[in-house]
């Protein structure tokens, strides 16, 4: 049924959730991945102080390495397990990642993006929003959230 899956990447718990997930339904069918991260560059704006002296370039170079590191070892994951894979790094300014995310599953051609979520609920979503959530309302390719098992994702009793 899917011999295409587009896994996200961040380094994350969650999304390392998702990508165990991805390698189970890939190695029973055959399917291969393709490994997502995305470095937004404009995140780092934020710990910028207005007066410090910050060497944005490096800043920049950073996030694209600890985006390598993390395709890299997703990818090792992949491996051991006799999948294959393929890596894509991608830079934003700005933009939701969720935009890349469905973009790249239109242009590779996904059958399915299998991806880890926190569950947020509340006040937490609303100030942190959520890639998932977005994905999954844009996306026209089916999307399998995998949930984390954190404290996070418990509802409120």
């Amino acid at each position: 049924m899917y011999k295409r899956i587009l896994v996200p990447v961040d380094g994350s718990p969650t999304s390392q959730l998702g990508l165990q997930h991805a390698v189970g339904l890939a190695k029973s069918l055959g399917a291969r991945l393709r490994l997502l991260n995305v470095v937004d560059e404009l995140s780092v704006m934020p710990a910028v102080d207005a007066y410090a002296v910050v060497d944005l370039a490096a800043m920049i170079a950073a996030l694209k390495e600890g985006g390598r590191k993390v395709l890299d070892e997703s990818a090792a994951v992949a491996a051991r397990a006799g999948i294959e894979v393929e890596e894509a790094l991608v830079e934003t300014h700005g933009h939701h990642v969720s935009d890349f995310i469905v973009r790249e599953a239109k242009d590779w051609g996904a059958d399915v993006i299998c991806m880890g979520t926190h569950g947020r609920r509340g006040i937490s979503k609303l100030l942190l929003g959520s890639d998932a959530e977005r994905v999954l309302h844009e996306a026209t390719t089916p999307v399998l959230l995998v949930r984390s098992k954190s404290p996070a994702a418990t509802p409120a009793r």
